[in-house]
């Protein structure tokens, strides 16, 4: 497709020539790369012109003030675009030779935007629809903060370019709805409405009406020219006003300016070639080498980054002189310390627990336990997708966060857990809360790829899980997890807890708190489940990963290890080996990714030499890894089946009698 591009007029030489910095250093670092997406950077650069230029709040020597503007690129294969844009504004470690990098080893130019790696970036995308659902959580935090410290404190905007691939996933559906709901109008996405795909138009598979889907969740829409800068300008300036989230449709050609390939998706993801970039050059009239920005041109945009440094000195001015009445949390960000109230609170609790030794389901013991510490702590905000009276992660006296009221502590998520794990996403990204959520452990399937992406950011998410196993009982194998444990255990940098009582449930809590770099997931059991643990003081030994419950008097003969409800049932085992002469030790593993990570010498003490059996109410998994040669798991082989807790564990021979049976195979 050919672009006419006339002679522009005095006023508009310097946006047009903004732009075209942008589209070009993402032409040369994909064709220097020979790897990437030049047609969505080419398409939305106007658009992303006039926001940076005219509306975004920002200092690129501050990147993680806390009351700046959040800006997600949610369609993250067009990373040059946000890269273009950092080296451009002035961050300090995105130099030209990082954008000559893109895509390499040890760059700061990453396939996709990393948050962590790269300064200025504000959540990992690529996966589309996620940076959109991220945003909308980040949208929310804003509020919340802002309900407990202020317009003077806290008052921004948060702005996405989502592409029509972010719409076409479900999860755009779940996102919309919570943001239309609560009327977040501080959330502004800015839809590059271009009609391409990976695979051509878009009416090869969808003839949605995006405006009406927005309209139909409360949302503000409207439909301008996404290469208009006037028109770009004058409808994010009324989405500001608006008192509902807004999307603008902006309606662009990707690829904007390859003479043959713009408006099609051979503009998508691969590199144009020295002959579309010549014949670019041409149409655009950018005569400049590769890489080579104009000094007029890299000074306009050098002094947009500047242009927000004194809103960012007169926040700090305001900050310091609240100090004096207000504990400002916004912006202290995911390593934020714990207050001395929580420390005090979850210490009581688990003491408590110790000494009244309660048999009761660990997802009662949650409740209780956030019943000690939400008042505490408030930074913690808390949710469910439409299961609050099954997770119990309502605490005493917390209020919920309605529609234009945003001082509450509670968000009912609707059936939407991937909605729900992604916008906890981004209210743990905005800075100053920590989010937890619930939903039934089966349903992890629906969150799982939320659940990922925290964990490859590290940010502080608590997703409490319920309903953990066979043990549920009745509901049967379309609510029973199997194969849940497995498949969590596998994510990097993920703690999974499986406490087995009361007292290792709130140790659980507490490493969930405490761990500022990745996201845990609480496994808690419907049945009631007897305490183990009542000793006085005790420290923190889910802390340890795994550890010694029972050590028997004699040289160990087997090793018993299991996790949540399947402790208690080991423990009977190793009583009954041991009126048999058979000494047992019994070791609670209540997350072995934290086990893992113990020294060697500690593993090996609590593992011992002599056979082990693991018992867990799952797939086996990776407990070979723990087990070795010389060794049993008692646990599942397949689904579960609707019938009472009981019953299921007896037909699927997950008993103490197993376990010795298991036993006296091994030692003779």
């Amino acid at each position: 497709m050919s672009i006419a591009v006339t002679t522009p007029s005095v006023s508009e030489i310097q946006p047009q020539n903004m732009a075209n910095a942008i589209r070009f250093l993402a032409i040369d670092a994909v064709e220097k790369a020979n790897s990437g997406h030049p047609g969505m950077p080419m398409g939305m650069a106007d658009v992303a012109t006039v926001l940076f230029s005219k509306f975004l709040n920002f200092d690129p020597v501050a990147p993680h003030w806390p009351d700046r503007d959040r800006f997600v690129l949610s369609a993250g294969h067009g990373s040059m675009l946000l890269y273009a844009l950092l080296y451009l504004t002035g961050y300090p470690d995105m130099s030209l030779e990082q954008i000559k990098g893109f895509r390499q080893w040890g760059s700061l130019t990453p396939g996709h935007p990393e948050y962590h790696h790269t300064k200025g970036v504000e959540t990992t995308t690529g996966p589309l629809g996620q940076g959109l659902a991220t945003a909308v959580g980040m949208a929310l935090a804003e509020r919340l903060e802002n309900a407990r410290h202020g317009d003077q404190l806290v008052d921004h905007f948060t702005y996405v370019i989502s592409g029509d691939g972010c719409l076409m996933e479900g999860l755009s559906h779940e996102a919309i709805s919570l943001a239309g709901h609560l009327r977040l109008a501080k959330l502004i996405v800015l839809f590059d409405d271009n009609s391409i795909s990976i695979d051509g138009a878009t009416s090869l598979s969808c003839s949605d009406d995006q405006l009406a889907r927005f309209a139909a969740s409360n949302w503000e829409v409207v439909r301008i020219d996404g290469h208009d800068p006037i028109a770009i300008e004058t409808a994010i300036a009324a989405a500001r006003k608006s008192d509902r989230p807004s999307l603008i449709a902006c309606k662009t050609i990707i690829g904007f300016g390859a003479p043959t390939r713009a408006g099609t998706e051979k503009a998508h993801g691969a590199p144009l070639g020295a002959a579309e970039i010549a014949g670019a050059r041409k149409a655009l009239n950018w005569p400049h080498a590769p890489f080579e920005v104009p000094e007029p041109v890299l000074s306009a945009w050098r002094a947009t980054g500047k242009r927000g440094r004194a809103n960012h000195e007169g926040w700090v001015k305001r900050v310091l002189e609240a100090k004096a009445h207000v504990h400002f949390g916004a912006g202290q960000g995911a390593k934020a310390p714990l207050p001395a109230s929580y420390d005090a609170a979850i210490a009581a609790i688990k003491a408590q627990f110790a000494a009244s030794a309660p048999k009761i389901a660990t997802r009662q013991a949650s409740q209780l336990i956030l019943d000690a510490i939400v008042p505490a702590c408030p930074a913690l905000i808390g949710g469910s997708a439409d299961l609050t009276h099954s997770n119990l992660t309502h605490a005493k006296g917390q209020k919920a966060v309605v529609p234009g009221e945003f001082s509450g502590s509670y968000i009912h998520y609707g059936i939407s857990e991937f909605g729900m794990a992604a916008a906890m996403n981004g209210i743990a990204l905005h800075g100053g809360m920590i989010p937890y959520g619930g939903t039934f452990f089966a349903f992890s399937d629906y969150s799982r790829p939320a659940i990922r992406l925290a964990a490859l950011m590290g940010v502080r998410v608590i997703h409490v899980m319920t309903h953990d196993s066979i043990g549920l009982g009745e509901d049967g194998p379309t609510h029973q997890p199997v194969e849940h444990l497995t498949a969590m255990r596998a994510i990097p940098n993920l703690n999974v807890f499986r406490p087995a009582d009361a007292v290792e449930t709130a140790e659980a809590w507490d490493c969930a708190m405490r761990a500022h770099d990745r996201p845990s997931i609480l496994c808690l059991s419907r049945q009631a489940l007897p305490t183990l643990r009542t000793g006085e003081n005790e420290p923190n030994k889910t802390a340890q990963g795994a550890y010694v419950l029972i050590e028997p008097a004699a040289k160990r003969d087997v090793t018993l290890i299991a996790t949540g409800s399947e402790v208690s049932l080991a423990v009977v085992a190793a009583h009954q080996l041991g009126e048999a002469g058979i000494h047992a030790a019994v070791v609670s593993a209540p997350c072995l990714e934290i086990f893992a990570r113990q020294p060697a010498a500690y593993r090996n003490a609590v593992l011992g030499h002599a056979p082990r059996i693991g018992v867990e109410a799952g797939l086996e998994g990776a407990w070979p890894k723990w087990l070795g040669d010389n060794s049993a798991f008692i646990g599942m082989t397949g689904f579960g089946a609707s019938a009472p807790a009981e019953v299921l564990y007896r037909e699927f021979g997950i008993t103490a009698e197993a376990v010795v049976n298991a036993a006296r195979a091994l030692i003779n």
